[in-house]
């Protein structure tokens, strides 16, 4: 409930345009049950109701007040105060709000301030400073991007005891009741009761391969938008090289493509340009066949510009790969590791180090919840008991791709991954459902990005069970040593015997057929069962 408002100028701050102060009422006594009079009183953190009209069997007894102590405040409803003095920042592109919760002046009160801060960095770092000036100890804020990043280093020079980045997810206000001085107030009513938990955040040195691999993600996207680019110029002038080759962007491809620039229109000829496996007699007929048409110096034009741009990107993705192999020479053992692992090169490698880290196990406790962190993994989606398609999350928009990249790579190489991916293509539909494929590869991904979790928690390059684990695993020799381990089990401390007898079919008449048994013999140092 809200007591009262009190708006004070900030003439001295030039940073700050208001301070708005709300104090919330809370109980002023607190009041326990006393089983036996002259019990001292103990201090209390939870909201107590009592009532005296029929003691019942028990021993009459008194209220007794608390008097000496005071204990954790509570506000909602007997929710308790983790931190005293906390500030909730919410970020703008040219501002922020920051709500300060801190003690009233009434016992069992809180109050909030509102204040407003410019975005410049100097102007954040001068926020920090008044942060502890006034006693505060935690922040947190919204991931808003790289809104964010600036207000998040400006706090990380002080000495704050925590910094969190939530996910704005976990606090969104209700429809008709936004702004931004109840947005920035709510997070730090919930962060101070401990209802908030704060993201990862990478390293500084992370950041930097982070960054790296991300541009060159988004270089690797706009070369082959050019090359679609490329393809669609080709097709308008009726020459249909990407009908024939492979890839229209090859050594023998781009020298047919230049010489129609330079004027040759002879298709033959163009032809004798292929390399490799298009010198083929069926594919020199068709060559020159998809090589005559309207190619017109409007088409020239356009295949130069997309040519130079194709040639631009290609420059700038060596460059990448060559800083982000420097930014990641930080982490040779763990960089070792993960190349052990199916499918993991020079690039998955790179992009794991810069979006997860050298050391995933320090931030995600299981490979279970680093899977929910890159929503590799199913989603819940059950009402009224009936579980519905659970898709994967939305996140992970860098790793994911590079994961699933990794799993169709690895499932090329003969192995245990090659024998999980074909079981599950069979269980959800066979290799003719497209959708039974996609389902598989991003098991595989799954199944990936566990075997890195725990190569790099072991300390241990990864080794292959081969292409027949499954098949071993369900041998008869296996099943035997399964049902062995149960009976131990159930009997510990026993010997157990096994006696197989032959077929029936395998006994020469008349023979005496022995059934199958095992005696439990009790171990020295066990005692019998009864």
């Amino acid at each position: 409930m809200r007591a009262g408002r009190e708006v004070h100028s900030c003439s001295g701050v030039p940073a700050v345009v208001a301070v708005t102060v709300w104090t919330v009422r809370g109980r002023s006594k607190e009041w326990r049950w006393s089983p036996l009079p002259g019990t001292p009183p103990l201090p209390l953190r939870a909201r107590v109701s009592v009532s005296c009209t029929d003691p019942g069997p028990w021993p009459p007894a008194r209220l007794v007040p608390i008097g000496s102590g005071v204990p954790l405040q509570e506000v909602a409803d007997g929710m308790k105060v983790m931190y005293e003095h906390v500030a909730g920042i919410d970020v703008h592109k040219d501002m922020i709000k920051v709500a300060i919760r801190s003690p009233g002046e009434k016992p069992w009160t809180r109050k909030t301030e509102i204040l407003e801060y410019r975005t410049f960095y100097g102007v954040l770092q001068q926020m920090a400073a008044d942060l502890r000036k006034r006693g505060v100890t935690h922040v947190v804020m919204e991931a808003s991007g790289v809104y964010a990043e600036p207000v998040y280093y400006a706090l990380a020079e002080q000495d704050f005891t925590e910094i969190a980045v939530i996910n704005p997810a976990h606090a969104r206000a209700l429809k008709g009741h936004k702004t931004d001085a109840k947005d920035c107030a709510r997070l730090a009513e919930l962060f101070e009761c401990g209802l908030l938990r704060g993201s990862y955040i990478p390293s500084a040195e992370q950041k930097e391969v982070r960054d790296l691999t991300r541009y060159r993600m988004k270089t690797v996207q706009a070369r082959t938008s050019e090359i679609q680019r490329l393809g669609k110029a080709l097709e308008s002038a009726g020459i249909k090289l990407g009908s024939v080759a492979s890839s229209i962007t090859g050594t023998g491809a781009t020298a047919m493509i230049e010489a129609l620039i330079d004027g040759e229109r002879r298709g033959g000829v163009l032809a004798d340009l292929a390399i490799g496996r298009m010198r083929s007699a069926g594919k020199l007929a068709d060559l020159s066949m998809a090589l005559a048409g309207r190619f017109t110096a409007h088409h020239a034009l356009l295949c130069r510009l997309h040519l130079d741009r194709i040639a631009v990107f290609d420059d700038a993705v060596d460059g990448l790969d060559g800083r982000i192999a420097a930014g990641t020479a930080r982490w040779p053992r763990e960089a070792g590791l993960l190349k052990s692992v199916p499918g993991f090169g020079d690039v998955v490698t790179g992009a794991w180090l810069g979006e997860i880290g050298p050391a995933p196990h320090q931030w995600f406790s299981r490979h279970e919840k680093l899977a929910s962190w890159v929503t590799l993994c199913p989603g819940n989606n059950i009402s009224a008991k009936k579980r519905k398609h659970g898709r994967t999350g939305d996140a992970g928009t860098y790793i994911k791709p590079l994961l699933i990249q990794a799993a169709w790579s690895a499932i090329r190489v003969r192995g245990r991954l090659q024998a999980r991916y074909n079981r599950l293509v069979r269980r959800f539909g066979g290799d003719k459902n497209p959708a039974a494929k996609k389902k598989a590869i991003t098991a595989i991904a799954h199944t990936l990005l566990k075997i890195a979790y725990q190569v790099l928690k072991s300390g241990t390059p990864y080794q292959d069970l081969g292409a027949d684990f499954y098949t071993r695993r369900n041998s008869p020799e296996e099943r035997q040593k399964y049902l062995e381990r149960q009976l131990q089990k159930l009997h510990p401390g026993c010997t157990i015997t096994i006696t197989i007898s032959p077929p029936e079919a395998a006994l020469t008449p008349g023979a005496y057929r022995t059934p199958i048994s095992f005696s439990m013999g009790a171990a020295a140092d066990s005692a019998p069962r009864p």
